[in-house]
């Protein structure tokens, strides 16, 4: 058991960080302040560098590398911001790995040439007005007729909704009860009868799209279909994935939020001393770094271990749930540290937890991620419905 990065590995994660930090902190204060997605420009840039489809093969145009190598990748962007990093956060841990595992040679050759070259954003779509954590309560349907298949229904809660260029969404594919009638089906933005209500506003996430989405009888090929009913369980196996991408948006968060307290209680002086010169301070800095180390190696653990296929679902939902407690937390303790700068928006800090209290819901809450872990340890699903 090797906990090393590879020479390859760390030139990778040095030469992101590098970019990062010298090309992304104005677009990402843009981004912040006008609350518009990134540009297409910037995921053709990211295209040109890699960074797009790090862990997807190289016959569709992704890396060819590990889900380990698009890790390191997607958090030196997303210490950066979270919304700058959200074009390859989509591509190497989105649905676009549900669709290079499951997908149908015609979808991929269609969908991930154009992912990686930054043409598209593909985004999931998931929840519904009444279906959110009770994912199987979904009622958006899709009828399968003469070769041709028609979505109806509402979605709400799809990040990326508006601003996404296809989207993959999960429906009711027949009549049976449950997960046994879930597939899901691909929708490209401009299909008729596909629609789009009020852009959302949250706390934080500025800059990520997020709206109700409306088929009113959107017809498309069947070969649309991504997974036919009775896929549910593929389709949450993909998802195990994608809240491994969830849980490295959180470590950066937390990181970036930790490198630049850290920095702080250097610098600022109190009492004629430097803060870190407190003993306080120093036990906070302490718990902060010993939080942000144990959930980097739970995320390498799941990602390392998926590597053959994808990872189990305790694996990533307690890196996950760890990692989202943990930048709440993190980033909490280093605004108190801050004191009034820390509270103060010319300052990272506060838009830090404003973005770290978003993955905890996003993705699965923390609680349900708890009943997940559970559920694994003793070998079988808890039935949360009213008898």
């Amino acid at each position: 058991m090797d906990f090393t990065l590879s020479e390859e590995q760390q030139a990778l994660q040095a030469s992101v960080r590098q970019f990062a930090q010298k090309e992304l902190p104005g677009i990402a204060k843009e981004i912040e302040e006008k609350d518009e997605p990134p540009s297409i420009a910037l995921r053709k840039r990211f295209a040109e560098l890699g960074y797009l489809g790090v862990n997807l093969p190289e016959e569709f145009g992704g890396g060819g590398l590990s889900h380990l190598d698009a890790v390191l990748v997607l958090e030196e962007i997303a210490k950066i911001s979270i919304a700058v990093a959200f074009p390859v956060f989509e591509s190497c841990f989105g649905p676009c790995l549900a669709i290079a595992h499951f997908g149908n040679d015609s979808m991929k050759q269609q969908i991930l040439p154009r992912v990686c070259s930054g043409d598209i954003v593909v985004a999931v779509s998931m929840s519904e007005p009444n279906a959110g954590s009770a994912l199987t309560d979904l009622t958006t349907r899709a009828q399968l007729t003469d070769g041709q298949v028609t979505v109806n229904g509402t979605k709400r809660w799809c990040s990326g909704a508006g601003h996404a260029e296809a989207f993959i969404v999960y429906c009711r594919l027949s009549d049976a009860p449950g997960a046994k009638g879930i597939g899901a089906v691909l929708v490209p933005k401009g299909s008729d009868g596909f629609s789009v209500g009020k852009r959302d506003h949250h706390m934080g996430f500025r800059g990520v799209y997020s709206a109700d989405m409306y088929f009113d009888n959107v017809t498309l090929p069947e070969e649309n279909i991504l997974v036919a009913a009775g896929g549910f369980g593929k389709l949450m196996d993909a998802f195990d994935l994608e809240r491994c991408g969830n849980t490295t948006m959180s470590l950066a968060v937390a990181q970036s939020a930790f490198d630049f307290v850290l920095n702080y209680v250097q610098e600022r002086q109190q009492f004629g001393k430097p803060l870190v010169d407190f003993q306080a301070v120093q036990i906070q800095i302490a718990e902060m770094k010993m939080k942000l180390e144990a959930a980097r190696l739970l995320l390498y653990r799941a990602v390392v271990n998926a590597e053959k296929g994808l990872p189990s679902i305790a694996e990533s939902s307690v890196a996950k749930c760890f990692a989202n407690e943990t930048a709440r937390e993190v980033a909490g303790k280093a605004m108190q540290l801050m004191g009034g700068y820390g509270y103060s928006k010319e300052f990272p800090l506060e838009q830090k937890l404003r973005d770290a209290w978003g993955w905890g819901i996003a993705g699965g809450a923390i609680d349900i991620q708890k009943i997940n872990i559970s559920a694994a340890l003793v070998g079988r699903r808890f039935n949360q419905r009213a008898s």
